[in-house]
């Protein structure tokens, strides 16, 4: 059997604090009742049960005891403190925890009150003293009870979980008894001093109105000692001013405490007393305002974010972003497979069209049979064959003038030798088309895999990213709060550009308002970007950052003469909240046909464009789909995707006229020099970037226009003197300019693209 020893507690600072601590409750609430019944003894038992060390709290309990000056009662408690001891210890020697029993356990502990404390009976209850302490016995059964869930909420609950409505009303119950055992004790003045720093610190951590509810808590010991809720109202009154300054600092709030303070006092007429009650009156509220300033503010901070902690709802975010991270592995994952997909395409070499195959092909069908190859072999024939293969790998196929004068003297088939390299030179041709086919079609698929797993992979990143709670939530309630709007839940997601707002207020909020108070406390130029119904009376704003920069765009077009449609398309794109793009396509020739290849061009990439694919990867494929949809179908571009925020344009410019961009007095040219799309099997577009500010206009137009002018010296000359003040006027006014230079008639497909940059309001 094990040697029975005592589990001496961890000896700390905290520790020991602790212990000393509970020492002097177990004191103080041997005073809370008239007679001095043992209140502590419900504490001695709670301390027990919620893990504290029995030994140290059977002698702090005991200590406590001394005051009461009777054996009697000394010796009760010494009973209490012994069983208590032994049932405890014997718990934690077999390591077992207390479930129901308990309630049977505690049932003794009350009867040493019963039969051996001295108390002589209140003659207010018509009741002998022994039932009296019976019933006084089932009530210090109830309140041990009690001591009990409120003590196990202040040492392994606060600060660690949200406290339920139960355990707060417990910790008040504990509260209560204690501060009636100090102001019994003590007087009024030591719990005044006490209560008021414990207001002051409830002001300068929570700043909000649960402080207030704590200062009633703390007034209810007063209450009941001077049977009046008047010192309910006083403490009201001096937690609700400090609560007003408490966003000016510690000392402003400690000012506003001291103020309150001495108004009420006034009332209370104690400036007609003497000075020595004064003075210590007056000492019992400075001096637990210097406390609490003197805390430091790090020590506030650290408190308040762990009160917010379990103030929000923390799983609803937690199951969120468990989901979210398993959808970015997820999409990570298929971004991977993906990345297998384009290195699994083999770009192998094109079909051997070298000089020796095709003269090894040729000796191997036409001269394996002839009689005169030793005779060609001695004079080097294959020297000569490798020039005429040459010639006909230059010109697609060989003639007699073709054919090298040694080499047809030597060779007895000349006729025969040509129409075999010829057909061996048109089989080749054939099968390296096929091939430079296939061969495109898998780069085409490569990469479209290549832009699919850069989609995946920056949307995994994107989802990976967690909802975290952010201090900045606590400072909006506040700001919305003294606005007005009272927000039962905010939340608050990602950082600079992609910063998300999203809060609960009630149905029709103004917008504008709700915007400029939140980016006002967050430091944000805030827009509203949506709305979504809750309920019949809640509703969810979402609020966005708001973009540096607004755009207006304009639109002038005129088919050619002759024709019903005009070849020229255009597209304006919103991306996302913060970037736009414009483009214009002009479909080579004119009608219906040309249309058709513009609208086809500027739908794929709009498509691509939406997916977030890379933009070389965008253009190339589309150059590469439109190649193989038809031939001859060709079309020149203009394209511009512009940053709201920084006002950087990333134009491309791929067989289209110059652009521009006109800002106040300055004309700049954007200029390129490729072809237009699907002419060639790989296009290499003129890609610039553009820096745009305030008022500035970009201008892109069709051939149709730029050839109205005659050259580009005249046409810069007449852009440099306009001063635009809307989009949709100036693209008009370019184009009513270009067709009087054609007395009215358009000659080819004519369309002007205008975009103005504004300030955002």
């Amino acid at each position: 059997m094990k040697k029975f020893k005592f589990r001496r507690p961890a000896l700390s600072f905290r520790t020991v604090g602790g212990y000393l601590l509970l020492t002097a409750a177990l004191a103080a609430m041997g005073f809370a009742l008239p007679q001095k019944e043992p209140v502590s003894l419900a504490l001695f038992y709670a301390a027990c049960a919620c893990g504290l060390n029995p030994f140290v709290c059977a002698v702090g309990f005991l200590l406590s005891s001394v005051p009461l000056l009777s054996l009697e009662a000394f010796l009760a408690c010494a009973i209490v403190a012994a069983y208590f001891l032994l049932v405890f210890t014997l718990y934690r020697r077999f390591d077992r925890k207390m479930g129901w029993e308990k309630t049977l356990l505690l049932l003794p502990a009350p009867l040493p009150f019963v039969f051996l404390y001295p108390h002589t009976g209140y003659a207010v209850f018509p009741f002998p003293a022994v039932w009296q302490k019976a019933l006084i016995a089932g009530f210090l059964y109830l309140l041990s009870l009690l001591f009990e869930g409120g003590l196990d909420a202040l040492l392994h609950r606060a600060f660690r979980c949200r406290l339920p409505a139960a355990r707060i009303s417990e910790i008040c119950v504990l509260w209560l008894f204690f501060g009636l055992g100090i102001v019994s004790a003590l007087g009024e003045l030591p719990y005044l001093a006490l209560a008021l720093f414990g207001v002051l610190f409830a002001v300068l951590l929570l700043k909000d109105a649960s402080a207030v509810l704590f200062a009633a808590a703390l007034s209810l010991p007063l209450c009941v000692t001077r049977g009046s809720a008047l010192p309910a109202a006083e403490f009201l009154a001096l937690s609700c001013l400090p609560l007003l300054v408490c966003g000016y600092g510690k000392f402003a709030a400690a000012l506003a405490l001291a103020l309150a303070f001495l108004a009420v006092q006034f009332f209370r007429g104690l400036y007609s007393q003497d000075a020595l009650t004064v003075l210590f009156t007056l000492l019992a509220c400075l001096l637990p305002a210097v406390a609490a300033v003197c805390v430091p503010e790090k020590a506030y901070r650290a408190l308040n974010r762990t009160l917010l902690l379990y103030k929000r709802r923390t799983l609803p975010r937690v199951a969120i972003n468990r989901n979210r991270r398993a959808v970015g592995e997820q999409l990570y994952e298929v971004s991977a497979l993906f990345r297998e997909i384009e290195t699994a395409f083999d770009f192998d070499d094109p079909p051997d069209g070298s000089a020796r195959k095709l003269r090894e092909k040729l000796v191997s069908s036409l001269c394996a049979g002839c009689r005169g190859r030793a005779r060609c072999e001695r004079g080097h024939a294959e020297e000569s064959m490798d020039r005429l293969i040459a010639v006909g790998r230059a010109k697609g196929k060989v003639s007699l003038m073709d054919l090298p004068a040694d080499l047809a003297s030597l060779c007895t088939n000349s006729a025969g030798l040509l129409f075999a390299l010829n057909k061996h030179l048109a089989d080749y041709r054939r099968y390296a088309a096929e091939m430079e086919t296939a061969r495109e079609g898998r780069r085409l698929l490569a990469e479209q895999a290549h832009g699919v797993s850069e989609i995946l992979k920056d949307i995994a990143l994107e989802q990976s990213e967690e909802f975290v709670f952010s201090d900045e939530e606590q400072r909006l309630s506040n700001a919305l709060a003294a606005a007005g709007l009272m927000s039962s839940e905010i939340f608050l997601y990602g950082e600079g550009e992609r910063l998300t707002v999203s809060m609960t207020l009630e149905n029709g909020v103004d917008g504008k308002k709700l915007a400029a108070v939140a980016g006002k406390a967050l430091k944000v130029p805030l827009s509203l970007a949506e709305k979504i119904p809750l309920t019949s009376d809640r509703t969810c704003y979402i609020l966005k950052r708001k973009a540096r920069f607004d755009a207006a765009f304009g639109v002038a077009s005129r088919p050619k003469k002759g024709e019903l449609a005009s070849g020229d398309t255009h597209s304006i794109l919103k991306i996302d909240e913060r970037r736009f793009l414009v483009a214009l396509s002009d479909g080579m020739g004119s009608g219906e046909g040309a249309r058709t290849v513009s609208d086809h061009t500027l739908s794929l990439l709009e498509s691509f464009y939406k997916t977030g694919m890379p933009s070389e990867t965008v253009l190339g494929t589309v150059n590469r789909l439109i190649a193989f949809s038809a031939q001859e179908t060709f079309s020149c571009l203009d394209l511009a995707a512009v940053n709201l925020d920084t006002g950087t344009a990333d134009v491309v410019k791929i067989g289209s006229p110059a652009g521009f961009i006109l800002s106040g007095k300055e004309l700049r040219v954007l200029e390129g020099e490729s072809l237009p799309i699907g002419m060639l099997e790989a296009i290499h577009p003129a890609t610039m970037r553009a820096q745009m500010k305030e008022n500035d206009f970009l201008v892109f137009m069709s051939d149709g226009v730029s050839a109205a002018f005659g050259s580009s010296a005249d046409l810069c000359a007449y852009l440099s003197a306009l001063r635009p003040l809307n989009p949709q006027s100036l693209a008009e006014e370019i184009l009513q300019t270009a067709l009087g230079k054609y007395r009215g008639e358009a000659e080819d497909d004519m369309t002007v693209l205008t975009v103005r940059l504004t300030s955002a309001a």
